[in-house]
């Protein structure tokens, strides 16, 4: 999100989150994303050193392993869907991604699009330049606001069209946006060809005196002026991608995380109890 044209505090936390992850937790990690220390800047793992108590309390350490394990499953699909035939690859409100920094060679074939908010998306090529990293040829960036511009209409204008299949990242948004809107998003990524997919995080409704860390978590997010707006029960996600053309939806459980995430490294993190990711896919009926 974008507050009164700065960029989002809430995009650079999530990307400390994945540096945090990089300098505290042990190997092998779930997501290995060095780049974001360099996103951060020189002194980012020193800061995070010198901040564990922030890092390493539960609710810390919660959000964290969230935050990386929902962008190791989004690579995950991502790579899924290259096997497939998948050219495209668009990242919805991509804050500070790195994917497309440190992207593995199977990505190379790929067109990746980044869309986010103007000063968001700014204020991250300004730390890319400031960091060495320079703009991969396949990656182009798009600014866009999504609850005044229509996601179809942007991407025309910037010649990319329903044309073929793509795959989407919508991680760490939904929470941010209006049904509206959301519903509005869902249908412009299912007007895609059969074979696109997304792959999205979404908050569940907070259950008063059961959900201390996320009622904290929004807590902190609404005093940085970016509330959460909507929350939706997996069986309310669920219905709301059917009615927007998705019809293949899988939901990452608990059991899932463990076995493919967690059972070959230290218990140092915590395993997510209540998920809020899924990914989906429109397939040819």
């Amino acid at each position: 999100m974008e507050v009164n044209g700065s960029y989002s505090r809430t995009a650079l936390a999530t990307a400390s989150m994945r540096a945090a992850h990089q300098v505290i937790d042990a190997r092998p990690l779930i997501l290995d994303d060095p780049l974001a220390l360099r996103i951060l800047g020189d002194n980012a793992a020193d800061g995070i050193k010198n901040a564990l108590e922030r890092y390493q309390n539960p609710r810390g350490m919660a959000l964290r392993a969230h935050v990386v394990l929902r962008s190791r499953f989004c690579e995950d699909r991502l790579a899924e869907a290259v096997k497939n035939g998948v050219r495209r690859y668009l990242i919805l409100g991509a804050g500070f991604d790195t994917f497309a920094l440190r992207q593995p060679e199977w990505a190379r074939k790929l067109e990746i699009v980044e869309i986010d908010h103007p000063a968001t998306q700014a204020e991250k090529r300004s730390r890319m330049a400031r960091s060495g990293l320079a703009t991969p040829d396949n990656l182009r960036f798009i600014p866009m606001d999504f609850q005044c511009d229509c996601l179809i209409q942007k991407l025309a204008k910037n010649g990319i069209h329903a044309d073929q299949p793509t795959f989407f990242s919508w991680l760490g948004v939904t929470m941010y946006l209006d049904g509206k809107t959301i519903d509005a998003t869902l249908r412009a990524l299912a007007s895609f060809p059969a074979g696109s997919g997304v792959t999205l995080s979404f908050m569940q409704p907070l259950e008063p005196g059961h959900d201390g860390e996320r009622q904290e978590l929004a807590r902190r997010v609404a005093q940085n002026s970016e509330p959460f707006v909507s929350f939706f029960t997996p069986e309310d996600m669920e219905d709301a991608l059917q009615k927007a053309g998705f019809d293949a939806i899988h939901f990452l459980t608990p059991e899932e995380i463990g076995r493919r995430y967690f059972s070959s490294r230290p218990a140092d993190l915590p395993r997510p109890r209540r998920v809020g990711i899924l990914s989906a896919e429109k397939g040819t009926g």
